[in-house]
């Protein structure tokens, strides 16, 4: 197995970060289960973490995870444990699932990850169809996956207040693996099985200025219980809002902010004798796939954007129009595999991290986003997160990957507070 490596020195801030973390494991871990008895967990994720060697921060987070075959399988059964956690808690009865995939049929890796989804359901006892959204599937359809898997969608209907298949197939369970960039389909609202991720977690109600919101909210908490600056796990943002990239609407706010921004940041570095030059990621605010992003080092770098590159910021997937972005600290990445550069990509279902993967760009800088064409994926063990080893250097592997599962672990109840704060049925 690939043991990724920083390409600087580990010395310093962070260090001395992992250091504390691994102090105060039992801290951590109870601090965590009293926070689960609070808020419910969602029922799975991702997060996109950095680790600048001074700084390791999540950057996204995934609500509708899609790279389940990208998972290290000999660890399979820490997945198929945190699935029979998170069914038992919604729906303690459950024999079977209706998961609900993307609409992108063509995508011969993204079928592998529903088969890889499948196959942890079905290990976990599960009978699991898949019901779809898509108009173009009007009969049971067998798809092939990039690993040779067959999978079978077939159309979703409603009858009543439940969605089912056309034999009547209607579990308890309706699981979504579909971000609804789209919008809020019809036939999904106000079912009375239980929908996991909820409606509000789509990307067609989401905002990522909102988890990050949430975020800070955790982190204060955390940070004070650790006695550590917050910023060191935690990426500036702010909000901009009504903007459009192909008129150039909003172009002077955008820059304004980004300038605001990049002091922000120098203040920082200056306090902790960063030389690294600061940088921003201006990306929409709702979206995934690494779409609608770019990096900046000026406000001058979003004035006057070319038609290219305006084109690429004014529309994300399922053509949904950009008027609101996140304007976040960029955080460096020094870690590399195989010679290309690369961030840890941490999995959880329920309160577990299940698995993670490091996302590899050999044509890709440390200052950019790797979520783009071209990129790799390398399979990590995420096996002993709960099982530091104490007598070891707190950059070695195992221990880094604790710290890396607590840092994505804060990402996953921000999120749970922000699913509380958005749930439009919430008194």
């Amino acid at each position: 197995m690939t043991v990724p490596h920083l390409t600087t020195a580990l010395t310093g801030p962070l260090l001395e970060l992992e250091s504390r973390i691994l102090a105060a494991q039992p801290h951590i871990e109870h601090w965590f289960r009293k926070q689960w008895n609070n808020h419910a967990a969602p029922f799975y994720g991702s997060v996109d973490l950095r680790n600048s060697g001074f700084k390791l921060a999540p950057v996204d987070m995934n609500l509708f995870p899609g790279g389940f075959n990208n998972l290290n399988p000999d660890f399979l059964p820490l997945a198929v444990q945190a699935a029979q956690s998170a069914v038992e808690r919604a729906c303690p009865e459950a024999k079977s699932i209706l998961l609900i995939p993307e609409n992108h049929t063509r995508n011969s890796y993204y079928l592998q990850n529903v088969a890889s989804l499948v196959h942890i359901f079905e290990q976990a006892g599960l009978k699991v169809r898949l019901g779809s959204l898509n108009p173009e599937i009007t009969a049971p359809t067998q798809l092939t996956a990039a690993g040779g898997d067959i999978i079978t969608v077939e159309p979703l209907q409603r009858r009543g207040n439940r969605v089912v298949l056309a034999d009547g197939f209607s579990p308890c369970i309706v699981l979504l693996n579909n971000d609804l960039s789209a919008g809020l389909p019809d036939i999904l609202k106000n079912i009375e099985q239980n929908l996991l991720p909820p409606l509000h977690a789509g990307w067609a109600v989401r905002r990522k200025t909102k988890h990050f919101a949430a975020y800070d909210k955790v982190v204060a908490d955390f940070a004070q219980m650790l006695s550590i600056d917050p910023w060191l796990i935690n990426p500036y943002f702010f909000a901009a809002k009504g903007l459009d990239f192909q008129s150039r609407q909003g172009e002077d706010t955008l820059a304004e902010l980004v300038e605001q921004m990049l002091e922000k940041i120098r203040v920082k570095y200056r306090e902790y004798g960063i030389s690294h030059e600061p940088y921003v990621i201006v990306k929409a605010d709702a979206g995934t796939y690494g779409m609608g992003i770019m990096s900046v080092k000026s406000g001058d770098e979003v004035r006057g954007l070319n038609r290219k590159a305006r084109n690429k910021m004014a529309v994300v997937k399922e053509g949904l129009e950009v008027s609101e972005v996140i304007v976040q600290e960029g955080v460096y990445t020094f870690e590399c595999v195989n010679d290309g550069v690369a961030e840890p990509v941490v999995y959880m279902m329920d309160r577990y991290v299940i698995g993670g993967f490091y996302r590899v760009h050999t044509g890709r800088g440390i200052d950019e986003n790797l979520n783009a064409p071209g990129m790799q994926f390398v399979p990590l063990s995420f096996e002993q997160h709960c099982l530091p080893d104490h007598k070891a250097a707190p950059n070695d592997a195992p221990n880094r990957f604790y710290a890396y599962g607590v840092i994505a672990r804060l990402a996953m109840l921000a999120a749970a507070l922000e699913l509380e704060d958005t749930d439009p049925d919430a008194e």
